[in-house]
């Protein structure tokens, strides 16, 4: 009884899992559909020459089977029936492929409007999600959206659709010709077909979810690439090249055994069904010969079922190959099908991302901030089994100074990321001029900070834009102004254009200590009440480190400053020093203070300079 209850149990799962599977696809293709459906217009065009196209390649074995039964021996050819009906099949022929190139051009525009919508709407998406969905997803799998798994969605569009039209439309118009020409002949597909069906649905079922690990190969192979790719310099300097090839080449492997287990499974598919089709139309030919001699004897009577002519039997065979073609065609195309429904679920997962939460209607918008932030016993995890802060609370007033110091790992960034909402704290509460921060509007409250990040970004332009990027109505005075107060101005203007220097792609083409420098520039451009600083002069020298202490002095006037550094030297002259330690703030107080009681910031500091 237990076995049969376990036997029981174990086909419920296997049945709820294929009807999963059965649901997921069938929401795929609806999704899909909308997107084409959204063309009406190109999509009926398109349906309109698909019926021209394959209309006119159906008349032409009528023509050909009734130029044949033009030519009898016994009563001497009639060459003008036979003419006309060459002509005539010729001239189906030719305009069903001007019908056809018409169908393939339409239907190339039709998916280029398709995929840019769909990649558009990825990226628009990309841009509302949070910042948890960036810190959770490898930046070569979320690009693999926007180009392979698109790029793959798009040649199914361009070329299978087709396809499709094209082989429902001819393989209904096939037999409806054959059960014109001959109704017994037609049993013949009663066997072959529903064995094609049965096969190629057995393969699909079976070769769908290979090819959904592929993609997810590929979108690790494009993470890795990117990812050590981004990191050349560290990998030449620490001579790992071979480590990282070999890594790469492990990953590269599973990444082709998954391509071939794919491609091995789903080219099994064609082979069969072309033996298959091979056999019917061995079977129509025979069996049309057999008729046809039957019919000559005058055996079988001319108004029979059974009776056929000569030309009959040609149409018989071209249209028998005409309606096994299609089928032929779409067990060749299936594993793009997959592959295409695979990639469609990678891209509509990111669509079906939730968004960052939205702002409560009666949000509060935040304006002529004053600068006052209030942590109040705040507790937070990005995990709910791991608390990264607990029980934190400082006070930084308008114009104040906050420093974050601590060992790493110990949760200085994170009080950043609650501070800006790129994550909710999960109790306590963090109130900006008075205003509790989650009854803000984020993007008021975002527009109240300005970060200047340890990791520097700037993106291909000019000097000049990267400097304006966060405030565009700033005049060439004020861009000078700020860059000569971050120590730029003079090296931008030793370059070839001066600020009208193009940057390339994440500044490469710059030193790290002067992309540092630029966006320190970009923070002091910047209106913002509130100044953060995460280990913003880490890639300087000492001298240029001073000179931009200098001159934060007087641009950090009247602003509320968080700074985040593991250099003590550059946060002596804070007002507040948070020493965070394992989520919890050990010590608080200024330099003076910390350093009088001979605790942890005692340690920290005594380890830098003795």
């Amino acid at each position: 009884a237990r076995n049969t209850v376990k036997s029981v149990i174990r086909r419920w799962e296997v049945l709820s899992w294929m009807i999963k599977q059965t649901n997921k696809k069938r929401g795929v293709f609806l999704r899909l559909s909308r997107y084409v459906l959204e063309q009406w217009p190109l999509f009926l065009l398109a349906l309109a020459l698909t019926l021209g196209s394959n209309q006119l390649s159906l008349l032409g074995p009528k023509y050909s089977g009734a130029a044949i039964d033009a030519i009898e021996l016994e009563r001497g050819v009639d060459f003008p029936a036979v003419w006309e009906n060459v002509i005539r099949m010729l001239g189906c022929y030719l305009i069903s492929a001007m019908l056809a190139y018409t169908l393939s051009v339409v239907m190339i525009r039709l998916s280029q409007r398709i995929i840019y919508k769909m990649r558009r709407q990825v990226f628009e998406k990309l841009m509302t999600l949070p910042v948890s969905f960036f810190d959770t997803h490898h930046t070569g799998d979320i690009i693999s959206h926007l180009s392979y798994d698109i790029d793959t969605i798009n040649a199914t569009l361009s070329h299978d659709l087709v396809q499709i039209l094209t082989s429902a439309y001819t393989v209904v118009g096939s037999l409806l010709f054959m059960w014109r020409i001959s109704r017994p002949m037609i049993l013949i597909f009663c066997l072959t077909v529903p064995v094609s069906l049965l096969f190629t649905r057995f393969r699909s079922r079976k070769v769908r979810p290979l090819f959904r690990a592929r993609a997810k190969k590929y979108g690790e192979l494009n993470g890795f690439a990117e990812e050590m790719l981004t990191g050349s310099r560290t990998i030449s300097a620490y001579g790992r090249q071979d480590v990282i090839a070999s890594r790469f080449n492990r990953i590269n492997d599973e990444a082709m055994d998954a391509y071939y287990s794919a491609e091995y499974n789903a080219a099994m598919l064609f082979p069969t069904i072309n033996l298959i089709n091979n056999v019917s139309l061995s079977l129509v030919a025979i069996i049309g010969g057999i008729l046809y001699m039957y019919s000559q004897n005058g055996t079988i009577l001319q108004t029979s079922a059974f009776f056929i002519t000569l030309g009959g039997v040609a149409q018989f065979v071209q249209y028998s190959r005409k309606f096994a073609g299609p089928i032929n065609e779409f067990s060749n195309i299936l594993h793009e099908i997959q592959s295409a429904f695979s990639a469609a679920e990678r891209v509509f997962a990111v669509l079906d991302e939730a968004p960052e939460k939205e702002d409560d209607p009666d949000a509060f918008e935040l304006k002529e901030v004053e600068g006052d932030v209030q942590l109040q016993d705040v507790t937070f995890g990005y995990t709910p089994d791991k608390t990264v802060l607990k029980q934190v609370s400082v006070h930084a007033k308008k114009g104040q100074t906050v420093a974050i110091v601590g060992p790493t790992g110990a949760g200085k960034t994170t009080i950043i990321n609650l501070l800006m909402r790129f994550y909710d704290h999960q109790s306590g509460e963090i109130r900006i001029d008075g205003v509790p921060a989650v009854r803000i509007k984020r993007a008021d409250l975002r527009l109240a900070f300005n970060m200047v990040l340890q990791d520097t970004w700037l993106f291909c332009g000019t000097v000049y834009d990267n400097i304006v990027y966060g405030r565009e109505d700033a005049t060439p005075e004020e861009v000078y102004a700020a860059a000569r107060a971050a120590k730029i101005d003079s090296y931008i203007r030793r370059l070839p254009n001066g600020y009208d220097t193009v940057l390339s792609d994440d500044g490469v083409n710059i030193s790290k200590g002067q992309k540092q420098l630029i966006t320190i520039a970009r923070a002091f451009l910047s209106k913002a009440p509130i100044l953060i600083l995460d280990e913003a002069t880490s890639n300087v020298d000492s001298r240029t480190e001073i000179q931009i202490q200098n001159a934060m002095t007087a641009l950090m006037e009247n602003k509320t400053c968080f700074i985040i550094a593991h250099r003590l030297s550059t946060i002596q002259n804070a007002d507040t020093i948070l020493v965070v330690k394992d989520g919890t703030i050990v010590e608080q107080g200024s330099h003076e203070e910390l350093i009088s009681r001979g605790g942890f910031y005692h340690a920290l500091y005594h380890s830098q300079f003795c």
